[in-house]
């Protein structure tokens, strides 16, 4: 794919769309095009945050560890963004992402990431909407959880 093609890619995900060409077209250079299979752990709950990945194709299932077992919080797929958290709140990964089917994503470093968020703040409005929906949406997991225990 060429540069030109990432960079219209990035374009289509809410988190880039107002960044200005320059910090798109870098942020297709530094950004890394990356292929899973279905059944993949692409991180566990507990690792280190070095990336977030921007979801191209494909589907990926968020689970976090409970004395029961895993329990599923989500189900992310195309034009979301996967591993933020860890990356954002400088903390270990919060849960396991493990695609269900075959998965293209962009990965983008941790520096790179922080520094788009430091530097527009649309960016960063659309980053704290995306997570307070996360939040919301694992609340209602586990307390749909909760009430089948």
């Amino acid at each position: 794919m060429s540069l030109e093609q990432e960079v219209e890619l990035i374009r289509r995900f809410p988190i880039f769309s107002k960044l200005p060409p320059a910090k798109q077209k870098l942020l297709a250079f530094t950004s890394e095009r990356l292929t899973f299979d279905a059944g993949h752990v692409m991180f566990r709950a507990g690792d280190a945050g070095e990336a977030c990945y921007i979801v191209i194709d494909g589907s990926i299932e968020i689970s976090v560890p409970t004395p029961n077992g895993p329990l599923v919080v989500n189900t992310l797929g195309r034009n979301e963004i996967i591993g933020e958290i860890a990356i954002f709140g400088d903390v270990p990964r919060t849960a396991t992402a493990t695609t269900l089917s075959r998965v293209e994503t962009l990965r983008i470093s941790k520096d790179q990431f922080l520094s788009v968020i430091r530097e527009n703040p649309d960016a960063a409005v659309e980053l704290i909407r995306i997570l307070a929906t996360r939040l919301a949406n694992t609340t209602a997991q586990f307390s749909k959880s909760l009430q089948k225990s």
